[in-house]
């Protein structure tokens, strides 16, 4: 099989050990979310990928699992280590699948998206080493069309509960069906879409490592902000629409926040967005802050030939520094707000725009770790903020109400709920209550 040759600029950093209590005291201390809690035992973690798999699904699953100290290892089962997900994102795999056959694991889990459940599905090797799991009691599991269209096929849910994506409950045994987010039974664990990934894999922290660290973890990602549970909030409202489909620019770098990124891609591009990934890096390939594999679609000087309606930028403490150091992204930015055009942040990325005087007199959000870095009104309380022509949050879980939130003022709210209902994202009531105090 075919190996990617990895360029010298995008080396990972070495990842840090740590005991997890003194994780979770600093990170309760500081509120940031970029180091791994690290149990003190090691659990490897499978996580295959082919083309067409859910990217939101697969990177969720491993950035939470690494974050949670698992040895995770993504594999890719084409012959080449890069894939292109369901929704146009570019993955890096660490290894190919056949270098995983010999391998013992405590925990394969395997992500959905058409076709990648399908190429999961007809991979032997694959096959062969989720048979061994479940022969040998480990814990496996599958989201969205996986279940279904993966393991049924497989008769590995035999005499188990099961639930799986609305668009496949047809497929599975109807006895054992259940119309749950999330269905654990033994060592099977089963979740219905992206909108439920979180829940799946924080089942997995649990179950691996125990309630204390599946409870930390999800702190650590501010789970309680997400779901809807938290009204976003809009001040000095201005109209989004556009006579044209909106195109938006999401620069990259090495150690932003993948879910971010992915999570903000992958929403925005099944809304029908024309959506850029443009890396600041002198290579498009970028080693996220969790150490996945992501390529851009082009470079950043690239970009600047073209207009954005929406520029956003997601998190991470490296990346927003490497992010905030790219010339063109600052000349962009200030192009985009002399133009009145819209421009946001994620997570600690506010404080760029802060320190390109981009949010006078705006009202904004962030991550905690950032408020000090903010000197104008922060909204503490909300997931995510919109003034005007200007758009923030603050990060990781709460991003998919802001990409939910941008779709809903680009095309109103019946696309926005068909949207949520493809992706099983379950929104509050109140997520749809407009805020305009």
């Amino acid at each position: 099989m075919a190996t990617a040759i990895r360029p010298l600029c995008c080396t990972p950093p070495p990842r840090r050990t740590r005991n997890i209590a003194q994780d979770y005291r600093r990170a309760s201390r500081s509120k940031t979310m970029a180091t791994p809690l690290t149990p003190t035992s090691t659990k490897k973690v499978l996580v295959p990928i082919g083309l067409g798999t859910e990217e939101m699904e697969a990177v969720i699953l491993v950035d939470v699992l690494r974050r949670a100290g698992a040895d995770v290892m993504v594999a890719s089962v084409e012959p080449e280590l890069q894939i292109e997900g369901s929704s146009g994102t570019k993955l890096v795999a660490d290894k190919s699948i056949s270098a995983c056959a010999n391998e013992s694991f405590d925990l394969v889990a395997l992500p959905g998206g058409m076709p990648g459940a399908a190429r999961l599905r007809d991979c032997k090797i694959l096959r062969n080493i989720i048979t061994k799991q479940a022969e040998e009691k480990k814990l496996y599991g599958a989201i969205c069309a996986a279940p279904a269209v993966t393991l049924l096929s497989w008769g590995l849910m035999k005499r188990k509960k099961m639930t799986c994506h609305p668009a496949f409950m047809s497929k599975l045994p109807t006895f054992w069906a259940v119309q749950s987010n999330l269905q654990v039974s033994g060592e099977l664990t089963t979740s219905r879409g992206p909108g439920t990934t979180f829940e799946f894999a924080l089942s997995f922290v649990q179950q691996l490592f125990g309630d204390k660290s599946a409870a930390d973890v999800g702190e650590l990602l501010m789970l309680e902000l997400g779901g809807g549970l938290l009204l976003k909030k809009e001040f000095n409202k201005v109209d989004w629409s556009f006579g044209q489909t909106p195109r938006v620019l999401v620069p990259i770098a090495n150690g932003s926040e993948e879910m971010e990124v992915v999570m903000l891609v992958d929403i925005l591009r099944r809304a029908k967005v024309d959506v850029v990934v443009a890396s600041v890096e002198k290579c498009l390939q970028v080693v996220a802050s969790q150490n996945t594999n992501i390529v851009a679609d082009m470079s950043i000087a690239d970009s600047f030939e073209h207009t954005y309606d929406l520029i956003i930028l997601p998190g991470g403490a490296a990346g927003v520094e490497r992010l905030g150091k790219s010339k063109i992204l600052k000349k962009l930015l200030k192009e985009q707000k002399e133009s009145g055009r819209i421009y946001g942040a994620i997570c600690s990325a506010p404080a760029i725009l802060q320190k390109l005087g981009l949010l006078e007199d705006k009202i904004v959000t962030a991550h905690p770790s950032v408020f000090n870095k903010l000197t104008g009104p922060v909204s503490s309380a909300a997931g995510v903020v919109i003034d005007g022509n200007v758009i923030t949050c603050k990060g990781l879980r709460t991003v998919m109400d802001f990409a939910m939130s941008i779709v809903h003022k680009f095309f109103g709210r019946g696309r926005t709920r068909s949207l949520a209902e493809g992706i099983v994202f379950e929104c509050d009531k109140s997520w749809w209550v407009e805020d305009s105090s």
